[in-house]
């Protein structure tokens, strides 16, 4: 690790000596770090006060890999409450019953489409995908897409208007369609504002969906795009449940890049799903807002990610590998890696669990070597998005929906 370490710091080094000869002598590399120039530490800057505030925070329900196995049962019982909390899920009785709209059928499968009202002001919808060869109760996977993505898409239909059309003869987007054709039932979801969700896209942007505005409105309403997207999630879930060609011990949640989101608070919350695909690179979400702090050309610093990702209080509970842990004993596969010291947190919650074999772990093809991987005890600071990612293992280009890896993983695990 050592040797790893110093190779990130001299590449930072040289990057460092880029970055400043792009960015105007006005505000100078010496601003890529974030620091006090006051003799007591404090700021006059206030992004150097909620920066260092954000340095101080130590997750509630961070995992120890040092719990015995009594704790570690204590201590998931504490994510899955705090997740309660901060997901603010309403309580919504007497909804009406989910309705089926059509059924077409396709090459080896069956293809269905669904309404369902989760809310008195919404109508939502969800794609089934049913073998031909179903001849009893079989296992099925919630898909969900990632950010861009449909439910159309990840079935291998055209979009609901021409301008949301997907890839969708592409199989590394077909994640449902794939799911189908490998003989289990799949169930496609949009995620809000997304597909058929999405407001005037479908006319002007296409498939750039405006996901900020409605976290925006969310977040006014003291709710949060993830809580309403695993709201809805888990309504279609509780479907799922109660069809009776689906083996309700054998439900397995699928989630692809912005849908890893909903996976991880669907897998904290419900106790009886089965599996977990995690299409996605894993992060410690409050380090990497740390760490990025470069200016732009204007003088202006990145935030990692949109509002659309913002949950209020999430920091100050748990970190992703945290809630990932918290999945254990259920089989997880990782597709796209990152830090081994953060799957490295992941193992050693499967092997308290009593079940290391219930997790697997891959990482992108250019960083299967652990000797091309960077591996951090922590990150440095004063990086732009393109040195996060590379320092984290991330091979941008090559990020798409793994059946290769997934399929083989789910069918081992279900026979």
């Amino acid at each position: 690790m050592r040797k790893s370490i110093i190779a990130g710091l001299l590449m930072l080094t040289v990057h460092s000596s880029v970055i400043s000869a792009q960015t105007p002598e006005v505000i100078g590399r010496e601003h890529n770090i974030i620091q006090s120039e006051r003799q007591d530490g404090r700021f006059l800057s206030t992004y150097g006060v909620v920066h260092a505030m954000l340095s101080h925070i130590k997750p509630e329900c961070a995992f120890q890999p040092d719990m015995t196995l009594e704790e570690f049962r204590e201590w998931q019982h504490k994510v899955r409450k705090s997740m309660q909390e901060i997901m603010n899920f309403p309580e919504i009785k007497d909804m009406p019953s989910p309705k089926r709209l059509y059924s077409k059928q396709r090459d080896g499968y069956k293809l269905e489409k669904w309404e369902f009202y989760p809310l008195p002001e919404c109508v939502s919808t969800f794609l089934v995908l049913i073998p031909d060869s179903l001849q009893q109760p079989v296992p099925a996977v919630l898909c969900i897409p990632g950010s861009g993505g449909s439910k159309e898409g990840l079935a291998g239909e055209p979009g609901v208007f021409p301008k949301l059309n997907d890839d969708y003869q592409n199989p590394k987007v077909t994640m449902a369609r794939n799911f189908a054709k490998a003989g289990y039932v799949a169930v496609a979801v949009d995620n809000p504002a997304a597909g058929e969700s999405s407001d005037l896209e479908r006319y002007a942007r296409g498939r750039n969906y405006n996901y900020d505005l409605v976290s925006r409105v969310l977040l006014e309403l003291g709710w949060s795009y993830l809580g309403y997207t695993s709201y809805l999630d888990m309504q279609v879930l509780q479907w799922m449940k109660a069809q009776t060609y689906i083996r309700k011990d054998r439900i397995i949640v699928s989630g692809f890049s912005l849908g890893t989101e909903p996976l991880m608070v669907l897998g904290t919350l419900d106790t009886s799903l089965y599996a977990f695909v995690y299409n996605d690179f894993l992060c410690q979400t409050q380090e990497r807002a740390l760490v990025m702090t470069v200016p732009d050309k204007d003088g202006t610093r990145p935030f990692p990610n949109s509002i659309r990702h913002l949950i209020p209080d999430f920091w100050r509970k748990f970190n992703f590998p945290d809630i990932v842990a918290a999945l254990a004993p259920r089989p997880v596969i990782l597709t796209e890696g990152g830090l081994d010291r953060d799957l490295n947190l992941v193992r050693a919650a499967y092997k308290i669990a009593g079940h290391p074999e219930n997790i697997e772990i891959h990482h992108y093809p250019k960083y299967a070597s652990p000797h091309n991987r960077t591996d951090f005890d922590a990150l440095p600071e004063g990086l732009d998005r393109d040195e996060f990612y590379k320092l984290v293992n991330v091979d941008g280009p090559n990020h798409y929906f793994k059946s290769e890896l997934v399929l083989p993983w789910l069918k081992k695990h279900l026979e």
